[in-house]
């Protein structure tokens, strides 16, 4: 699915299908085919997991390091929420977080992002392994 963002100056989601997001910011285009966490304010960087089951406290650990507003979390092809205490760190560090399935996920960072809000996207990408 291609996605049209709203503001070309922040880092946006081009496209997404099974296995892979489309990343471009000043009119550069890159193919992602692996779980990822970018940002509004440019933050990204690569995501250690292929399936919703290896997700940890960690990795939402990670998330809140980066001091967003708000996270949202991509859970893959289906809406899957993560246990509550791997949320810990960014409740105890008072930043929201919205979980979708990826796609949904995708958008709403755009739109967010658009509107120029210090917002992170956790995108999970499964590959099947």
């Amino acid at each position: 699915m291609k996605l049209q963002p709203d503001r070309l100056d922040v880092q946006s989601i081009l496209g997404y299908g099974p296995g892979w997001v489309g990343l471009g910011r000043y009119g550069v285009a890159e193919k992602i085919e692996r779980s990822i966490v970018i940002g509004s304010r440019g933050e990204k960087f690569d995501w250690d997991c292929t399936r919703f089951e290896d997700l940890t406290e960690n990795h939402f650990a990670l998330l809140a390091q980066t001091k967003p507003e708000l996270v949202i979390f991509g859970s893959g092809t289906r809406l899957r929420f993560a246990p509550a205490a791997f949320m810990r760190a960014l409740m105890k560090s008072r930043i929201g977080i919205e979980t979708m399935d990826t796609l949904a996920a995708c958008r709403t960072y755009n739109v967010l992002a658009g509107e120029g809000r210090q917002v992170i996207a956790a995108l999970l990408i499964e590959t099947g392994d």
